[in-house]
């Protein structure tokens, strides 16, 4: 019965091991696909803006469907980033808080200090003193985790803020700073970054020469990396030094270079920009009424931009409510998947534990059985050994009260025999020094001391002779 219990018992565990290997390699794999989506996404952001917002897009779906919370954290924080080099700033806010809730959730804190960089890197155009707050609480945390990589992301954006705030010193110190740590990295897209805002320091110092100097090499750097979004900026900068060197050709050349990679990007608020350059290099040029033209379509563009802007925050707004609620409705779905998979489980541990407690039930009866058995053997043999005790003790009693009784009478012997000594043979001894004191004074003849002493000697001697009689003769019990 009992080896029946054991081989369903192992029979059960294997069948639950199996299980539980084939869904976490199932679940590996595909939390796996989420990372990968993720990654590529990220990478694409400066180059592909729709693509990098796409893929975190499926990352998110298959990680929702594996409740895999770091992805979709992740996804979400991607997602921010690409709506963000979109210049979706709301979207872009969205898809980050949901991002640090999910990290928030998961207990990583690694992923709430990219989120926290990323926010900060997004107020950068909004709240300077916002963007601080959100970069330096991502500094304080990579630092506490010693993350080489995203200590040098948050030096890097904190030196943007401190150059959009034009504290040009502050800016290039956390520049050096970052530059450091990217080289050690070898993170070349983002050296290049670096680069290229230091060279914006020294155009804004009006140190043309070396911000042109700078600029170009970041650009050379920006085309070897694909880095469309880093080529359209420094395009911006460099057609602004040229203007101001009034070196209008190449001002005009980085122009429409700049133009063209804003349009590949889908950068509005650069293409912008790049319109507001048209209209600096015309003026220069004294071309009054084509720059009068430019300035038309900015401001229309600016009219269109504003109505647009309203349209999409509502249109955010029905998106995001849509978005709760299928989050809402997946996170049910989830739960209760997740309550199946417990239930089953714990259907599975039941009848294990079952038959456990059936297999335990019946060795504890065979073993109580035995072990009553042994007990009243046990509880014979105490009885006995405490008989025997019993008659050891009365034994010792009886020896120990006749050897009291023995030391109480030697005891009174050894009384006598001090009280005998105090009273009988110091009498004898008194006597003795009396006569030696008689004989050295000359009161008395010489052969009478002697006599009476050898009588003194005599009678100690007796006495002493009759104690020693008494001490060893039990039948005499007096000094008397």
């Amino acid at each position: 019965m009992k080896k029946a219990y054991l081989i369903i018992l192992f029979l059960t565990a294997a069948f639950a091991r199996v299980y539980a290997d084939a869904a976490m390699e199932f679940a590996s794999q595909d939390t796996a696909q989420v990372n990968l989506l993720n990654k590529q996404g990220f990478k694409s952001r400066m180059t592909d803006h729709d693509e990098t917002i796409k893929k975190a897009e499926q990352a998110l779906e298959l990680a929702k469907k594996l409740n895999y919370i770091n992805g979709m954290a992740e996804a979400y924080r991607v997602m921010g980033v690409g709506e963000a080099y979109a210049n979706h700033e709301a979207k872009a806010i969205a898809n980050y808080s949901y991002a640090l809730s999910y990290f928030r959730k998961a207990g990583n804190t690694l992923g709430q200090a990219k989120v926290y960089n990323n926010i900060g890197n997004l107020y950068l155009t909004i709240d300077y003193d916002q963007s601080l707050d959100y970069l330096e609480k991502g500094l304080t945390i990579a630092q506490s985790l010693h993350d080489t990589k995203l200590i040098a992301y948050a030096t890097l954006n904190i030196g943007n803020v401190y150059l959009r705030k034009k504290n040009f010193s502050l800016a290039l110190e956390y520049y050096t700073k970052s530059q450091q740590l990217l080289t050690q990295l070898n993170d070349q897209a983002n050296l290049t970054i670096c680069l290229q805002n230091t060279g914006v320091i020294h155009y804004k110092l009006k140190q043309y020469d070396k911000a042109e100097e700078m600029l170009l090499k970041a650009h050379e750097q920006a085309r070897l990396q694909d880095q469309n979004t880093t080529i359209g900026i420094t395009d911006l900068t460099l057609s602004s030094i040229y203007i101001e060197k009034k070196d209008y050709d190449k001002a005009r050349k980085f122009l429409d270079e700049g133009i063209a990679f804003a349009q590949v990007t889908k950068d509005e608020k650069l293409e912008a920009d790049f319109s507001y350059n048209s209209y600096q290099l015309e003026l220069h040029r004294k071309n009054y009424e084509r720059a009068v033209a430019i300035l038309h379509t900015i401001y229309e563009r600016d009219s269109t931009l504003q109505k647009s802007t309203l349209s999409s925050d509502l249109t955010l707004m029905q998106q995001q409510h849509d978005q709760q609620e299928k989050q809402r409705e997946s996170e049910l779905i989830i739960e209760r998947q997740k309550n199946d998979r417990v239930k089953f489980w714990w259907a599975v541990s039941g009848s294990g534990l079952l038959l456990i407690v059936i297999a335990l039930l019946i060795g504890n009866v065979k073993r109580k059985a035995k072990t009553n058995f042994r007990l009243t053997e046990l509880n014979s043999e105490v009885s006995r050994q405490k008989d025997n005790l019993d008659r050891i003790n009365h034994h010792l009693e009886e020896i120990i009260d006749e050897r009291t009784r023995d030391l109480q009478i030697k005891n009174k012997k050894l009384s006598e025999y001090s009280s005998y000594l105090s009273h009988q043979i110091r009498g004898p001894i008194a006597t003795l020094k009396g006569l030696m004191n008689l004989e050295k004074e000359g009161l008395v003849d010489e052969k009478e001391c002697i006599s009476m002493m050898n009588k003194c000697v005599s009678d100690i001697d007796e006495k002493i002779i009759d104690m020693t009689d008494i001490l060893h003769d039990p039948k005499r019990t007096s000094f008397q």
